[in-house]
């Protein structure tokens, strides 16, 4: 199986448990909207909050940390239209970015009371399918993505 994730550590000590884990979420992700045997990969870069903040400030102007951040390379309707081809490039197709907080996943797995690992599950899911082209903003959209990334998360065996 191809490599579908590149994984960075951005102010943080690389650590290999989260590697991998990033890697199996991902590649989850990949088997569930029928795309890993496309030459398509994304990366992920967990970091600090700090960072995080500049970032989304500096893209989004929004002055303030987050928890994730997505950044799509194509428009829902050009992903839908490669998947339901089949096209399958000569030159892998980065998908798009996640950027994650770690200490934010951290927080929000105590305030929520569940593990770490459920947490950044949810935020790598949710983060894949902002980069796939769904969003939440409209109650309309929301339904149709909360119940994929649910149905990853179960699979995953990362639920609440």
């Amino acid at each position: 199986m191809q490599k579908v994730v590149e994984v960075c550590f951005l102010d943080l000590d690389e650590k290999k448990e989260l590697l991998k884990f990033v890697e199996n979420v991902i590649a989850e992700c990949f088997k569930e909207e029928n795309i890993e045997k496309l030459n398509f990969y994304m990366s992920v870069t967990l970091t600090t909050p700090e960072k995080i903040h500049e970032l989304n400030k500096e893209f989004r102007q929004v002055d303030k940390p987050t928890d994730v951040l997505s950044f799509p390379m194509f428009e829902k309707h050009e992903i839908d239209k490669i998947v339901k081809e089949q096209v399958k490039n000569i030159i892998p197709e980065v998908l798009g970015d996640i950027i994650i907080s770690v200490e934010k996943v951290e927080e929000q797995a105590k305030e929520y009371g569940h593990s770490f690992e459920r947490e950044l599950s949810y935020m790598l899911v949710h983060g894949f399918y902002h980069i796939m082209g769904y969003d939440h903003i409209e109650e309309k959209d929301k339904l149709v993505m909360r119940p994929k990334e649910e149905k990853i998360l179960i699979k995953l065996k990362q639920t609440r």
